[in-house]
């Protein structure tokens, strides 16, 4: 017979007084713990469900609905994922990444609204330029892009993660799918999105949206901007689809 699968809220009620007590941890790691240990248990009460049918009864304790709880939010994360799948197309979908270079990452640490916002429109731009192409797709695509600001190693490394259906509507209203393993050139997108992104950002530099500091600093005079965008301009900028 399989043993029953340790909970962390079990785990917690064996050796939480002990540890609590060997360390000093903060107020709210208290409150975590004890609000974890408590979860569906009588120590939150709860209600008693009848049925009106058969008479069968059943108390059903109250959850903690703490964001760390695992019982909480597991539910509540397979609820979200239910949801999800229920709005999917039946087309495959495709993974697309848009990273932009160490250089502008440093100035995306000090311009963060700003370079952002330049950064999810020109994606945005990119791939509903190239997939309305008819040398592509040829067809007007949907999508939803995440921002993500730090890398796996916690060092500032800004990227748009973007989900795209393998295609999209044609001129005439009707689906035209990709093929089957290949979304849009990568190169093509490469170079659009590296051309549409320096461009916005030069724009927001002329019209003064752009503040520098530190070893940043020269970038405030439009000659030493320009001179620091250069070397990016024939760089292979990394995208992932």
């Amino acid at each position: 017979m399989p043993q029953p699968t340790p909970e962390l809220a079990g785990i917690f009620r064996q050796y939480g007084p002990a540890y609590r007590q060997k360390h000093a941890l903060p107020l709210h790691q208290h409150r975590l713990m004890q609000a974890i240990e408590n979860c569906r248990t009588a120590a939150l009460g709860g209600a008693v469900e009848w049925c009106d049918q058969c008479g069968h009864t059943r108390i059903v304790y109250r959850s903690c609905r703490n964001r760390h709880c695992p019982k909480c939010q597991g539910l509540a994360r397979e609820r979200w994922i239910r949801q999800r799948l229920a709005e999917l197309l039946p087309v495959p979908y495709f993974h697309v990444v848009f990273t932009v270079p160490e250089q502008i990452a440093a100035i995306a640490f000090y311009n963060k609204e700003t370079v952002y916002a330049i950064l999810f429109r020109t994606v945005a731009q990119t791939l509903l330029t190239i997939a309305r192409d008819p040398q592509h797709l040829g067809a007007t695509i949907g999508f939803f892009a995440v921002l993500h600001t730090w890398g796996q190693n916690l060092l500032l490394h800004p990227h748009l993660h973007c989900l795209v259906p393998g295609g999209g509507l044609s001129p005439q209203g009707t689906w035209k799918a990709c093929r089957p393993t290949f979304f849009l050139p990568v190169a093509v997108l490469s170079r659009l999105f590296r051309r549409l992104f320096l461009q916005a950002l030069e724009q927001a530099h002329a019209n003064g949206q752009l503040h520098f500091y530190g070893d940043l600093t020269r970038l405030g005079e439009a000659a030493a901007f320009t001179a620091y965008l250069d070397p990016l301009r024939d760089s292979e900028w990394v995208l992932y689809a």
